[in-house]
């Protein structure tokens, strides 16, 4: 699936740069230099969103189905 999102990019403590998402609060990424705060970014996203569709569909009702839809 593909979908953007915002990367907020700051300096972080001792010359590290802290990498944050608005749509996905939970998602942190940090690194030397902004960008490789961004890619460290990306790969927490990647990771809070499967870990979230995991938990969505783990006790799913008899009736119930998933279904893949695309966003923009």
């Amino acid at each position: 699936m593909r979908n953007e999102f915002t990367a907020i990019i700051e300096p972080g403590d001792d010359g590290w740069w802290v990498a944050s998402c608005p749509e996905v609060p939970a998602a942190i990424g940090q690194g030397r230099t902004p960008e490789a705060a961004c890619e460290d970014l990306v790969a927490a996203i990647e990771l809070v969103l499967e870990y979230l569709r995991d938990e969505a569909t783990k006790e799913l009702s008899a009736t119930a189905f998933k279904q893949t839809v695309t966003v923009g």
